[in-house]
């Protein structure tokens, strides 16, 4: 078995080599027609290498396919008991094998298994391939239907302790019923052992960017679902064993820091000696906005502050630094609330890299000017503006040059971007890219930006207080701390409880209940926020959540049951 895996691997690289060498030249005879009006299927050298990269691309998919279908062999024998076994991953890998052992001419056959609704009549889980293989096979020229594909595939799936029968429906469903033994066997393996993560067939290097306020501003409702979602993402690798980095790419450099650097040095001449008593940073920044705005004069102290910040001049960068630490302070109340790990990693870090990025990109013939700027095609229509025309850099610079250091400098082959999803094309660009200029190989670095929509009141409208004002993050966890607290009194909770006690439980519901109802929603969708809702203790909330593992713990207690004395008893 070893030895013909080894030889289909040996094949799948030969055929790999001559097509990187097949494609190199097809891109050398693409420039060379660039900018003629001959279409390239005029040219019979190309039409000849064209031919023979899909024969070779063909030739290379079966050979992958067998080396899929020995892989999942191994899969389906060798079953290790000591790690959680994925149901989904196992029934992919059965139907897999024998979807590709059924139509072996059909290049990247989709395998599609999913769960049943609740309460079916049609199993536990269903096979969908046969639709799309159905329209596969008309367009090799092979007339069937899908309920035959679908009865071919059942046929050819291997047998498995997982599966007590199979069903093929019209128009080609393939219901799967799940074994009781084998969930019983399982159900069993939890109870003496707990969950456990599930195998992982490659241990990853992987960077979670995502909360990323911006300095001298306080955080706000629309950072809460980044911070709870990308908490929650880095929770899960974590729990399955890669190493994860959590990074805070905050907002700390900019034009915005010579305005407040002027502002300080004018209220608070003495700032160099003696700490300046600034309490209340979002008060500090719109005083200092609005002098900008209306202070001519001051605009440009402000815009002088900027250019000996970007010099590092060591006043400058004083001041710099005390803004940044009386905003990362407010920040880590609210990390320390919600319990969040991250790193701080700002814009400022990749200054000195953007500098060093913008001369590479130019020595080698990257950048083009556009009326004044220059910028980076990336293949799309938009191109990225790497240099403004006064000379600034942009945040497609500091983000190519932050994907730039992930990957080369620190190594890490999976990046995680966590932000709202009007952020989506901006980060598109991003990766184009960085492949284009050679950053991002997506033979080896896998990239994602995880979108999400907007947080909106009651009113359906973006969330606000009363006055239009976005609302603080602050106050709204200080919120569902007195809401929460009400409800526990409701119940009658704050006359068994110690004070400790009731604390510890107030905090646990607030901030649960806070976080189950972001996770809770489809996070491409906004959802609405409300505390009335959330702290129901019926439906798919966090308060019934608790009330149910609490009943269950107190089941456990009165019977005097722990899993260490029960371990081996079923």
């Amino acid at each position: 078995m070893d030895i013909e895996l080894s030889f289909h691997h040996k094949e799948a690289d030969n055929a790999q080599n001559q097509i990187n060498e097949l494609r190199n030249r097809l891109l050398e005879i693409k420039e060379l027609l660039k900018n003629k009006t001959v279409q390239a299927t005029d040219d019979p050298d190309l039409n000849k290498i064209i031919t023979e990269n899909i024969k070779l691309k063909h030739r290379l998919s079966i050979l992958n396919r067998a080396i899929t279908a020995q892989k999942n062999k191994n899969l389906i024998t060798a079953i290790d008991r000591t790690k959680m076994q994925s149901i989904t991953e196992v029934l992919t890998n059965l139907f897999s094998s024998a979807i590709c052992f059924a139509f072996p001419d059909i290049t990247d056959p989709p395998v599609m298994i999913a769960l049943s609704a609740p309460n079916s009549k049609f199993g536990d889980y269903q096979c969908n391939s046969a639709m799309a293989l159905a329209k596969a096979c008309r367009e090799l020229g092979k007339k069937t239907t899908p309920k035959e594909i679908g009865q071919k595939i059942a046929d050819n799936v291997p047998s498995h302790d997982l599966i007590e029968k199979l069903e093929v429906a019209n128009p080609g469903f393939i219901n799967i019923y799940l074994s009781k033994t084998y969930v019983t066997e399982n159900l069993t393996t939890i109870f003496e052992h707990g969950v456990r993560p599930p195998s992982l067939c490659k241990k990853h290097k992987v960077l979670v960017d995502f909360s990323s306020p911006n300095i001298a501003k306080q955080m706000h409702v629309g950072h809460l679902r980044s911070t709870i979602i990308g908490d929650s993402i880095c929770r899960l690798l974590e729990y399955l064993g890669h190493e994860v980095l959590r990074i805070n790419h905050v907002g700390d450099w900019g034009t915005q820091f010579g305005m407040l650097i002027a502002h300080m040095q004018e209220k608070f001449p003495d700032y160099l000696a003696k700490v300046p008593p600034i309490n209340d940073l979002q008060a500090f920044y719109k005083e200092s906005k609005t002098r900008f705005d209306q202070d001519e004069e001051f605009k440009k102290r402000a815009y002088a502050s900027v250019v000996k910040l970007q010099s590092f001049d060591p006043d400058h960068k004083k001041a710099w630094e005390m803004i940044c630490d009386v905003s990362r302070k407010e920040f880590q109340k609210i990390y320390d609330r919600l319990d969040i790990r991250i790193i701080e990693r700002g814009e400022s870090f990749y200054q000195s890299r953007m500098e060093i990025l913008v001369k590479e990109l130019e020595a080698a013939g990257y950048l083009e000017e556009d009326e004044g700027r220059k910028i980076l095609w990336t293949g799309g229509t938009i191109p990225m503006t790497i240099v403004k025309s006064d000379g600034g850099f942009t945040y497609d610079t500091s983000d190519l040059a932050a994907i730039k250091h992930r990957l080369q400098e620190e190594k890490d082959d999976w990046l995680v971007y966590v932000t709202d999803a009007g952020q989506a094309t901006h980060f598109q660009l991003v990766f184009e890219g960085a492949k284009r200029i050679g950053v991002l190989d997506e033979r080896i670095h896998r990239v994602d930006h995880v979108g999400f929509g907007v947080v909106l009141g009651e009113d359906k409208k973006k969330f606000k207080t009363r006055s239009g004002d976005t609302v603080k993050l602050l106050d709204l966890l200080d919120e569902g701390l007195r809401r929460a607290l009400d409800k526990l009194k409701e119940k009658g909770r704050d006359k068994v409880l110690t004070p400790e006690e009731l604390k510890q439980a107030q905090e646990s519901v607030a901030y649960g209940c806070i976080k189950y109802a972001d996770l809770s929603h489809n996070r491409h969708l906004d959802y609405v926020f409300s505390f009335d809702k959330m702290l129901e203790d019926k439906g798919n909330t966090a308060v019934y959540l608790l009330y149910a593992i609490t009943r269950i713990r107190s089941i456990a207690r009165n019977a005097n049951f722990t899993p260490e004395k029960n371990q081996g008893t079923c």
